[in-house]
């Protein structure tokens, strides 16, 4: 209940979701007698917002300190055991449709991993994402990237598959069933860098002292960080991004899921 209630919730708080219904309502209330200067000074204030927050880079300022909370990594020569990916780079239901693998922006979680499959050959490739929806149960990611791997030529018998998990904290859980932790060895543990701080706290919380391997990278350079976008789509989207992991890192704290409110080395 609490994961679909959450997802609902989100929707609507979403910041381009929130500000467009804000807009829209204003519009509303200004056509009625009683609410009208209300309504359009709403309307006005909310089409402001969503163009400064859509154009100047205030969600790179939120963004950045997620992704640089930890370093990139760097081999050192100790062997690794096993990579875990976590799920979010493919659409699953899009996939199935077309038969071919359909990735999305965080398609660098599955093509790094590749990589670190060929780097370290002997290495355990485990895939944690489930298919839970807001309206059901969906095609589970998993599934899908293994398919794909082996299509590459990475052997199966190296994949293990957890397809249960709809949320990060389920991620951990989930895999923290598939892993002996007393059985010692270095996992690298790839995600998204905005999303590395509470995945690493989830999977502390579990048992499981993974390293961190972050990629899909959203800012770039500190003078990047403070480049105005072209286009409002892109500075809602990301920030949609960093709001709803800033509220995950508040939630999963708040809830006891991670030990701290931002994770760290």
């Amino acid at each position: 209940m609490f994961y679909y209630a959450s997802k609902i919730v989100w929707f609507f708080a979403t910041p381009s979701n929130l500000l467009v219904s804000l807009v829209l309502l204003g519009l509303v209330l200004g056509l009625t007698r009683r609410w009208r200067r209300l309504g359009m000074g709403l309307a006005l204030t909310a089409a402001v917002a969503t163009l400064a927050l859509g154009l100047l880079p205030i969600s790179s300022a939120l963004l950045r300190p997620l992704e640089e909370r930890f370093p990139a990594f760097r081999d050192d020569g100790t062997p690794v055991t096993g990579i875990i990916l976590l799920g979010g780079a493919v659409e699953a239901a899009d996939s199935l449709s077309r038969g071919s693998l359909v990735a999305n922006e965080s398609a660098e979680r599955v093509l790094d991993t590749i990589a670190l499959a060929h780097r370290y050959p002997k290495a355990k490739i485990l895939i944690s994402g489930g298919g839970g929806t807001v309206f059901g149960e969906g095609a589970a990611e998993a599934p899908i990237i293994a398919d794909f791997l082996t299509s590459i030529g990475i052997d199966a018998g190296r994949i293990v598959i957890e397809d249960r998990s709809r949320t990060t904290a389920e991620n951990a859980t989930f895999t923290r069933e598939l892993i002996d932790p007393e059985g010692g060895g270095r996992w690298l543990l790839v995600t998204s860098a905005w999303h590395m701080p509470r995945a690493i706290g989830v999977f502390r919380k579990v048992g499981l002292d993974v390293v961190a391997y972050p990629v899909d990278f959203r800012t770039g350079t500190s003078d990047d960080g403070l480049r105005p976008f072209a286009f409002v789509s892109d500075g809602l989207r990301r920030l949609d991004v960093a709001s709803k992991e800033w509220a995950g890192l508040i939630a999963y704290y708040a809830a006891g899921r991670t030990g701290t409110l931002l994770p760290g080395p």
